[in-house]
């Protein structure tokens, strides 16, 4: 039996509050930090080290959301665990407000942490994988913890009775300003998210927009940087780029090919029967190439017109045109030795002698 001096002890008032009510409100804090003390040095432990025996790779945002969980500091557990325990005492309504306020603040400041974490981890992830431009993913980088500033900033005020709406409003109006003196940018800017999003064409890429072509070296926040075929660097802005209509030959998996010849009128109807044949043979030595079709198209002006259509399974032009080369080196030996003329123009002159 606990003695009647001991009671008496137990219900002496102090700061509005028994002593009793102080020794049931320090257990409840140890209790409380020894749970929060356990689960991250015992469970998350546990959690992060099961992960880690796991292949590399396939768990890396559980790895990463369990590294931004243990990288939480003892003073949000001593915060609220003092919460806690001050919820069984009577006390002024401005330490409860500070208290409140404080692991209001410590909160918010793990959570904008964590939510950076997984920005840094999603945007290295988008640069490693697709190989996107690192400006691109800097600025989008950059908008996201901006808006997450604000947002854990503007609720933070809100929490706290702040009247946030003016702010708001007045956020809305100069944000209005800005985009009408920055239009011209931001319409670039914009632009390059949209080839980053709808991927017209990445690095490396061989393109043709209006009278310019060439290799696509880097593409920036306002311009796309293109190594033309003469050598020179071409510097386009995004906007142009996107409100053109692009050619992407890296795109391209095979390449259609139409030529035309011409034999001399002179040219009996059994040579002229043989051409097919002949073209036959000399594709069905060409690797990666096929041979579509080949037809006595027309009677020209100047002579008899073929016209040969085939196919190049690559997109690499210097093959195509090695390819083509060695066509039209065997087609000259062919007709050479079939006695074949190739035409060329030539126009007979008739005189008419008069007495």
């Amino acid at each position: 039996m606990i003695s009647e001096d001991i009671l008496q002890l137990l219900e002496m008032q102090f700061l509005s509050n028994s002593l009793q009510s102080y020794l049931v409100a320090a257990l409840v804090f140890l209790f409380s930090f020894s749970i929060l003390k356990l689960i991250k040095t015992k469970v998350i432990f546990k959690i992060k080290s099961m992960a880690e025996q796991k292949k590399k790779g396939d768990n890396d945002l559980f790895c990463r959301f369990i590294n931004i969980i243990n990288s939480i500091g003892w003073p949000f557990y001593i915060f609220l665990s003092l919460y806690i325990s001050i919820r069984f005492l009577s006390i002024p309504t401005i330490i409860s407000d500070l208290t409140y306020y404080s692991i209001l603040f410590i909160i918010a400041f793990y959570i904008i942490k964590s939510v950076e974490g997984l920005i840094d981890f999603f945007t290295s992830t988008l640069e490693r994988k697709n190989q996107a431009e690192k400006s691109i993913l800097d600025l989008l980088n950059m908008i996201l913890k901006v808006a997450l500033w604000s947002f854990i900033l503007l609720t933070a005020l809100s929490n706290m009775g702040v009247d946030v709406s003016a702010f708001i409003a007045g956020l809305g109006i100069g944000g209005i300003a800005i985009a009408l003196a920055l239009q011209n940018i931001l319409s670039d800017v914009f632009s390059s998210f949209s080839i980053y999003l709808d991927k017209p064409f990445q690095r490396g890429d061989y393109i043709v927009f209006g009278d310019e072509r060439g290799i696509v070296k880097s593409i920036g926040i306002k311009t796309t940087r293109i190594q033309t075929l003469q050598g020179e660097e071409l510097v386009v802005s995004n906007k142009q780029l996107t409100d053109s209509r692009i050619h992407n030959y890296k795109m391209m998996k095979q390449r259609r090919i139409t030529f035309n010849f011409g034999v001399s009128f002179n040219t009996s109807v059994e040579n002229l029967e043989k051409i097919p044949t002949i073209v036959k043979k000399i594709f069905e030595k060409m690797e990666k190439i096929e041979l579509s079709r080949v037809h006595f198209k027309t009677i020209g002006d100047f002579s008899h017109v073929f016209e040969v259509v085939y196919f190049v399974k690559t997109d690499d032009y210097n093959y195509y045109m090695d390819s083509q080369q060695k066509i039209n080196i065997e087609l000259l030996k062919s007709f050479e030795k079939e006695k074949i003329k190739l035409a060329y123009p030539t126009s007979n002159v008739y005189l008419q002698k008069t007495n």
